[in-house]
């Protein structure tokens, strides 16, 4: 039964994204919206990680699955995607690049709030 509540709970924030992204009078993903919508639900207290704890471990783990229809499109299109190979091999070095970079300072980041948290004799909710 938890999990089917689990899932329910992550299928609603999908749904409500998806209706957020057709009031919206600009075009804007629906993940992403929906993202932004558990984000502010988990900050606000209004879901706690425990709700979506074993369902959000098991996407996870099968995330690979996701990628199939992508690889799948890719190899469909290969033709029309051959002539622009250089363009694409140059994005997608150039966007790892920068995501490894930003993946890294954000770490840094984080490490340099903690201890600064610490110093002040606060502990991190996790301890």
């Amino acid at each position: 039964m938890k999990i089917i509540k689990q899932i329910g709970i992550v299928f609603s924030v999908c749904w409500l994204s998806v209706l957020v992204e057709k009031i919206l009078p600009f075009a804007f993903p629906a993940s992403v919206i929906g993202m932004i919508l558990l984000f502010v639900c988990l900050v606000s207290g209004a879901l706690k990680i425990e709700h979506i704890q074993e369902k959000a471990d098991f996407l996870l783990e099968n995330m690979a699955f996701f990628f199939i229809p992508a690889g799948v499109s890719i190899i469909n299109y290969f033709d029309v995607l051959k002539s622009t190979w250089l363009q694409l091999i140059v994005i997608c070095v150039i966007s790892t690049v920068v995501t490894f970079a930003v993946t890294a300072w954000s770490v840094r980041l984080t490490v340099k709030l903690l201890a600064g948290r610490r110093e002040k004799g606060g502990k991190p909710e996790n301890e």
